[in-house]
């Protein structure tokens, strides 16, 4: 199966193929591994699919980690490769490290990855190890987005949790918990938000309140 046949096997469950590289022996790949494939948000067809899900509505924890691991094992299966997600562990597969290498992503002013054209709308369901040569595009970088940015995202934290000093979670956390985090709870970061790259591939309220909800109780 080629890497188009592949993103279209995925776009099936909602799922985006994001990125691909080659690894090698210091990216903490399965052993024997000739190509990692990443899969998750590429825009509100994910969403759509999980909400449709047996597992969003089940009332079982962890819906979207177990809708994403029978999705993404199910494509696993049919292509001959390995699933592996970044909430296997610990040891946790190093996801980060991955994005780097596979996609156009940069580090924002907020510290978290940013990408080329999504901006801070990437979300990671899950990767599959290939033990098989693939031909894969290269992954052409540009400039990064942040670059001369006047930094909205930063401003719109209500509580400052963002800062050249790095990201203040215990002060986020405390804000969402508490009355004056009500419109965060019901629209998700609104730093994120504030972000004028990737606009189009912004969340909507219901996914991102979902996930910061995640956030808040983990």
């Amino acid at each position: 199966m080629k890497i188009e046949e592949i993103r279209s096997r995925a776009a099936r469950d909602g799922l985006a193929l994001t990125g691909w590289f080659v690894p090698g022996a210091e990216d903490g790949a399965p052993e024997g591994a000739r190509a990692l494939l990443l899969f998750g948000y590429g825009g509100p067809a994910l969403w759509a699919a999980f909400r449709a899900s047996p597992e969003a509505g089940d009332g079982a924890p962890h819906p979207l980690d177990r809708w994403s691991r029978r999705v993404i094992g199910a494509l696993a299966e049919e292509i001959g490769g390995k699933a592996l997600f970044p909430f296997e562990g610990p040891p946790y597969h190093p996801f980060i490290r991955w994005t780097y290498a596979a996609e156009p992503i940069h580090r924002s002013k907020l510290g978290m990855a940013v990408h080329e054209e999504r901006g801070l709308w990437s979300g990671w369901r899950g990767a599959i190890a290939l033990f098989r040569e693939l031909s894969l595009p290269p992954v052409i970088r540009g400039a990064a987005p942040c670059e001369g940015c006047r930094m909205p995202c930063r401003a719109a934290c209500p509580v400052s949790a963002f800062t050249d000093a790095g990201y203040d979670a215990a002060r986020c956390r405390a804000h969402i918990s508490s009355p004056a985090g009500a419109e965060c709870r019901a629209r998700g970061c609104l730093a994120r938000r504030a972000c004028p790259v990737g606009a189009a591939f912004a969340q909507s309220d219901e996914q991102a309140a979902f996930h910061l909800e995640a956030f808040r109780i983990a």
